[in-house]
């Protein structure tokens, strides 16, 4: 291992690397992120290497594991180039089968294929897919094309030229111009335009200054940066030298949430092999400028996503916000000048540099440019991880990509931006992605989180589920977060059992607008967004619930009732068997009732109740039928 100490010699370097390997050699890509981890790519992975030992393809066929490839309910996915054909759940047992037939008999293994719902055919290649085709995939497309230890793949593709470009072509005020020019604004919530952050670290008095990466992504099914970081920990490196360069600094930390050993591993794999060729440490690349970075873990509070709160805990301290201004740019870690930026703004800085900000800002809408990474999750055909151009709307999102909602059920609302981001509804789908646009929906871009509810979803019980959750994640530091948020859970608590009152909504309201007034943090002033988004949209179920003791969704427990239909009851006995609570009185040609004493509305007997006969209904806020007598109750049908 040689020590790269110009950029001449990285260009060498990359040549080197280039001229030993054919671009027309077979190459077999298994996406090994944690959610394929999850569903066996370990097992694949070994099957494909006994695979191709045994069956002679071990120098003729290369093997690459890759960060995530974005599809993840289909994984563990296989990508095999140049032909570029995509195999989805492959199992271990799949394997002797795609080496044999695929790779030494070329051809397509078809029950491994997609098969588009919409016309039924089978779509061999990745990028034929719907769930890719509409998606543009520019600081994540790199995640399926290279090992995330390699940093020779990396440099492969075009790694390190970014930071070149900024060491020996741009002063630091040049590099803040371009990102500045760019537009790109954090992609970690708030959505603060990162050159103006940048500068004002640069102009800061004090030294050291530091800068941080925020790997603390606590959003209930959102996963991008975690994504970013197993898949192309060198790209976010990258993008913290050039930080680092622009604003003066020369000591990083990157702060991991504990739930991501994955991403811990492999970054840390990264700043190894960066060291060892001179990429880190001191002189690099002949520059005269030193960095050196180091991984930190954090302990999985949600409330060290902001800012100032993982700066507490990365000094080792509770993590709790703490006042602005100063801001972290002016007074940060140690009371030094600090930038921190997420995970996917930082792997965004390389491209900017590398193609310009004239390139970044033809993306997008007026204000937010560039693209965005969405984890595109729920009541919906499609999820995984989605990288699309800014101002695309949010139908094309759901219907383009997601493929629309399952079971024929009909859309209702995506929550955006995270516990603390709004619901919009069926409307507003043609709404643009952005960041201005979202928060004039009443939601926000957050971090990136994209959750769809159909049909069945409550809106009121949503809007509890998030309160409940922020409640617990509050620091408890302010009274306005920690016992407003306790007491608008407390209400709408009640309201889903039942027990709402008619003032309810107002002093909701109240607390609501307390809180966001008050708050220290941004955590709490954000934090009324779900009920304040559902009540703008969904007040009619607000109503239902408290004055009708309704639940038109049908899904608050308390509030509904089961009942089996006489008329349609054909004493097949199978939800008496099922039934959890022995709560279904029948027998054999005699029709079946619901015991509503012992009945614990599991809804068992919905889902098992045979779609022929359909006897099992419910109901909400209307008196269950009475029983059929007993005398009534013995049938003949055929």
């Amino acid at each position: 291992m040689t020590r790269i100490h110009s950029p001449i010699e990285l260009e060498e370097f990359r040549k080197d690397i280039l001229s030993k390997r054919d671009t027309n050699k077979r190459c077999i890509t298994l996406c090994s992120g944690t959610a394929c981890h999850a569903t066996g790519s370990e097992k694949v992975a070994a099957a494909i290497e006994d695979e191709l030992e045994k069956q002679g393809l071990k120098t003729e066929v290369d093997f690459r594991r890759t960060g995530c490839h974005g599809f993840c309910e289909k994984g563990p996915i296989i990508v095999i180039n140049p032909e570029e054909i995509c195999y989805l759940l492959v199992t271990s047992e799949d394997v002797p089968e795609i080496v044999s037939q695929t790779l030494k008999g070329k051809k397509v293994v078809d029950r491994l294929l997609y098969i588009d719902p919409t016309t039924g055919e089978k779509v061999t290649h990745e990028s034929d897919i719907p769930f890719y085709k509409y998606q543009e995939r520019l600081v994540f497309g790199p995640n399926r094309k290279i090992d995330p230890t390699s940093i020779e793949d990396y440099v492969t593709i075009g790694g390190y030229q970014a930071l070149v470009k900024a060491l020996f072509g741009m002063a630091p005020e040049q590099v803040i111009k371009e990102v500045k020019a760019s537009n790109l604004r954090g992609r970690g919530g708030a959505g603060f335009p990162t050159g103006i952050k940048w500068e004002a670290a640069h102009n800061a008095q004090g030294e050291p200054k530091y800068v941080v990466v925020n790997c603390d992504e606590g959003d209930p099914g959102a996963y991008m940066d975690r994504s970013i970081m197993e898949g192309n920990p060198f790209a976010v490196l990258e993008g913290l030298l050039i930080g680092a360069y622009a604003i003066g600094s020369h000591e990083g930390y990157i702060y991991v949430r504990q739930e991501y050993p994955l991403a811990v591993e492999n970054v840390s794999t990264a700043i190894k092999r960066a060291e060892d060729y001179g990429l880190l440490g001191t002189n690099i690349l002949g520059s005269g400028f030193d960095f050196t970075v180091k991984v930190h873990r954090g302990a999985g509070a949600f409330v060290c996503g902001e800012e100032t709160a993982l700066l507490m805990s990365l000094e080792g301290k509770a993590g709790e916000p703490r006042p602005r201004p100063p801001y972290p740019a002016v007074k940060g870690l140690w009371d030094k000048p600090t930038n921190i930026n997420n995970v996917e703004t930082w792997a965004t800085v390389p491209l900017i540099i590398n193609k310009g900000a004239e390139f970044f800002t033809s993306i997008g809408t007026a204000q937010s440019k560039g693209t965005k990474i969405f984890s595109l999750v729920g009541k919906i055909c499609n999820t995984g991880l989605v990288e699309v151009p800014m101002g695309i709307t949010l139908k094309d999102i759901i219907y383009k990509i997601g493929g629309g909602i399952p079971g024929g059920k009909k859309f209702k609302a995506v929550q955006t931006g995270g516990p603390s981001g709004g619901c919009i509804p069926d409307e507003q789908l043609d709404l643009q992605v952005g960041f201005d646009e979202l928060t004039s929906a009443g939601s926000m871009m957050g971090s990136g989180g994209m959750i769809v509810m159909d049909e069945d979803t409550c809106m009121v019980d949503v809007a509890r589920y998030f309160i409940d959750f922020l409640t617990d994640e509050s620091c408890g530091k302010c009274v306005p977060c920690r016992e407003g948020l306790r007491q608008m859970h407390k209400i709408l608590t009640n309201i889903t059992i039942g027990k709402g009152k008619e003032d309810d909504i107002e002093i909701l309201e109240e607390l609501a607008e307390t809180a966001v007034d008050a708050s220290l943090c941004a955590l709490g002033k954000t934090a009324p967004n779900p009920f304040l988004s559902t009540l703008r949209y969904f007040r009619n179920e607000y109503e239902a619930h408290i004055k009708e003791k309704r639940c038109p969704a049908l899904s608050c427990k308390a509030l509904i009732s089961y009942y089996i239909d006489p008329n349609k009851c054909n004493a097949c006995m199978i939800c008496l068997k099922k039934c959890p609570a022995n709560a279904i009185d029948g027998g054999k040609n005699k029709i079946h009732i619901i015991v509503q004493e012992k009945c614990t509305k599991c809804k068992t007997c919905l889902e098992v109740c045979p779609t022929r006969f359909s006897a099992v209904k419910k109901i909400s806020g209307e008196p269950v039928p009475a029983p059929v007598p007993e005398e009534k109750r013995m049938l003949i049908r055929i």
